[in-house]
């Protein structure tokens, strides 16, 4: 016996195919809307392919969860157009700010202390912390720039596997009855990000990604 409603049953995502370098606005301005409406996509990133949803929209982040199979523990990146969107959600001192500004666009994931605009749900709950991506990915920036606030996103790596999906058929295939939109954008990377601490004294290399982590390497 089937656990899921008639209704989710026959629902079947939308599959947008959008140019990787001069994304449709007709198509984007179509994807924002699905997101806002509480909708979960799949989307390309310059790491590789993510899944996303609104900020702040529990059902939607529930869902995240779920597909992917995380406990409440599991860290989100807030996915920003620009810098400025990302100083709304972060605490970002000089030396941080000269960090980022050499560094974003670009395949880096920050961890940087959160403000109050960050939904509690998408923050470490010990350490008030929130992970920020500054994508060199012209849909990844099409979408944020569109909704005007950043995309709460996670590798979509799906469980079992180690390395995210990157072939936009077979997401289509395995995905299509349990997200809103997959978005065509082009075979992704395997690769994650890399993720730099900036929250504390010293930057931080948490994870070796697609990124150069030698920037970020302090001296002894």
């Amino acid at each position: 016996m089937s656990h899921l409603s008639s209704d989710q049953e026959e629902h079947v995502s939308q599959f947008f195919q959008i140019h990787p370098e001069s994304p449709q606005s007709r198509l984007i301005k179509q994807a924002a809307e699905i997101i806002r409406r509480g909708g979960v996509v799949v989307f390309p990133t310059d790491s590789s392919y993510a899944l996303g949803c609104q900020i702040g929209d529990k059902a939607a982040v529930e869902r995240v969860r779920r597909l992917r199979q995380l406990d409440d523990k599991h860290n989100f990146t807030l996915i920003c157009a620009d810098l400025s969107q990302l100083g709304l959600f972060a605490k970002v001192d000089t030396g941080a700010f000269r960090l980022l500004k050499a560094h974003t666009p670009g395949p880096y994931t920050f961890i940087l202390n959160a403000t109050r605009e960050v939904p509690r749900l998408l923050m470490h709950p010990k350490r008030r912390t929130i992970g920020l991506r500054v994508p060199k990915h012209p849909i990844a920036l099409a979408l944020t720039e569109e909704l005007g606030e950043p995309l709460m996103s996670v590798s979509l790596i799906m469980p079992g596997e180690t390395e995210p999906m990157s072939d936009p058929y077979e997401m289509r295939q395995l995905l299509e009855k349990h997200v809103d939109l997959i978005i065509d954008g082009g075979f992704g990377g395997v690769s994650a990000s890399t993720v730099i601490n900036l929250a504390g004294d010293e930057p931080e290399v948490v994870r070796v990604g697609c990124g150069d982590p030698t920037p970020f390497l302090v001296e002894a």
